[in-house]
């Protein structure tokens, strides 16, 4: 009996010259570069390199596939996947001192291992390698630096979509608890009536009813908060008085009249009207009348601050709106602050400095919006969430100038230089990307517009110049 043969396994010079960049190589080249590597097989599961590991060698993936995700404190789903046919690791030109991800392979791998320290040599004997590791390097860097973006989009989206969360949270809580106090104002409304319709009220006395709660009604919007003190020596006040007369349920009463603006003085003029039983019902009726208006007043706040945080949310996002148009800058800081309330309620005075003939921009509106919100996000991490936000708008010959204005501490000097940069950030691990000022610069640039900072201790300023010929 005949065995089946087994298919031979490639020369590594063969498998080298499967791969693109090694294609055209001449076979002097290709043995040069396949006995200066190290060839690895690897199983599955088994390691590549480790996070922390020194960056010091190129890898070739020849079969199989790896993937590289951080292990160390918790890994947040796969960072990157090679596979055949790819160059990875250490490149030359690449500034990476130590692998910052574990990389296993998930299928039976076959890797060439090449040191740097056979670069310089490398280059030497095959300088068509240089542009092709160049521009792997620049993928690499591309795809790395986009992946990173969508992090810090995400991030800042989380960030909002958290804050808006709350603030929504707020006026429907609030909505809810007046809607249910108010069922209990108008069925005891209704019960109250029902027992007043047995007493024979004169028109006078109806009239005089009437037009109390009317009273009552118009002063409610501008009644004064009282402090808690004199809320008690009123309550106190107004529950002898009510006691004195034999009302049932005097406490309650009498912290209901004291919201609904009842003195001591018109408690007088009905107590000289009424009499016993008839005066604990117009009481009551008093009460719920003027706390179901307060309460109708409530609801409308809230579902008026809903509806008002719904309109900066499409007028952030530019939602149902073409995508390029004629934008007032005015509004769209105004809706990013909106969508900010959350961060700034905390000790942040807001100060606007408006230029109320400054003519709109044509620009995309969504991405001008994500340039007030990484300056003026960060102008508050600068003041640790408490000092003076200024926001000024002015016309400057042909340009349209917007400064965002902080009273922090300042951006040091060695700082000042690299804050446009990719990746770069003075923030603790975890509290940011170092995207957020770079993707402020991408966008002002793409507008044609500039961007610059001033800053020293006490008053930083970053300057946006947008065009306004569109």
């Amino acid at each position: 009996m005949i065995s089946p043969r087994l298919p031979e396994q490639p020369s590594l010079e063969a498998a080298l010259r499967q791969i693109a960049i090694f294609s055209d190589l001449t076979d002097d080249q290709l043995r040069w570069f396949a006995s200066s590597g190290e060839e690895l097989r690897l199983a599955p599961g088994e390691a590549l390199l480790h996070e922390g590991d020194p960056a010091d060698a190129l890898f070739v993936l020849l079969e199989g596939e790896m993937r590289g995700r951080r292990e160390n404190g918790g890994g947040d789903g796969p960072a990157f996947v090679g596979r055949a046919g790819e160059v990875t690791g250490m490149l030359p030109f690449s500034r990476m001192t130590t692998f910052s991800l574990t990389a296993r392979a998930t299928a039976p791998s076959w890797i060439l291992r090449l040191h740097k320290d056979h670069f310089p040599e490398m280059l030497e004997r095959i300088p068509k390698l240089l542009p092709r590791l160049v521009g792997v390097l620049a993928d690499r860097i591309r795809e790395y630096s986009r992946a990173e973006q969508q992090r810090d989009k995400l991030s800042a989206l989380g960030k909002l979509s958290a804050g808006l969360a709350h603030e929504l949270n707020n006026p429907a809580s609030a909505a809810g608890r007046a809607a249910e106090g108010l069922r209990e104002y108008m069925r005891e409304l209704r019960r109250i009536n029902k027992l007043l319709d047995e007493t024979s009220l004169s028109c006078e006395e109806r009239s005089s009813l009437a037009s109390l709660e009317e009273h009552l009604l118009d002063q409610l919007a501008s009644a004064t908060p009282r402090d808690a003190l004199e809320q008690s020596d009123l309550e106190e006040e107004l529950v002898s008085w009510l006691n004195r007369r034999s009302i049932p349920n005097a406490p309650r009463l009498a912290s209901g009249l004291i919201e609904a603006g009842v003195d001591r003085a018109a408690l007088e003029k009905l107590g000289a009207k009424f009499r016993g039983e008839v005066l604990s019902r117009i009481l009551s009726r008093v009460v719920s009348s003027v706390g179901a208006e307060r309460l109708t007043r409530e609801i409308e706040a809230s579902t008026g601050r809903i509806s008002e945080l719904v309109r900066a949310i499409k007028e952030y996002t530019y939602m149902d709106q073409a995508p390029e148009q004629e934008v007032d800058v005015h509004r769209g800081i105004e809706s990013t602050l909106t969508m900010l309330k959350f961060r700034l309620k905390h000790g942040v005075d807001v100060k606007r400095d408006f230029d109320p003939a400054l003519p709109r921009v044509f620009a995309h509106g969504s991405e001008l919006n994500q340039i007030w919100t990484n300056l003026i996000d960060n102008a508050i991490d600068a003041m640790g969430g408490k000092g003076e936000l200024r926001i000024r708008t002015s016309r400057e010959l042909d340009f349209l100038l917007v400064e965002i204005i902080d009273n922090g501490p300042g951006i040091p000097d060695s700082v000042k230089p690299h804050i446009f940069e990719p990746f770069f950030t003075t923030k603790g691990v975890g509290e940011g990307t170092g995207m957020g000022l770079d993707t402020v610069y991408r966008i002002v640039r793409s507008h044609r517009g500039e961007i610059s900072v001033d800053s020293k201790p006490g008053r930083t300023s970053f300057q946006v110049r947008l065009p306004l010929k569109a």
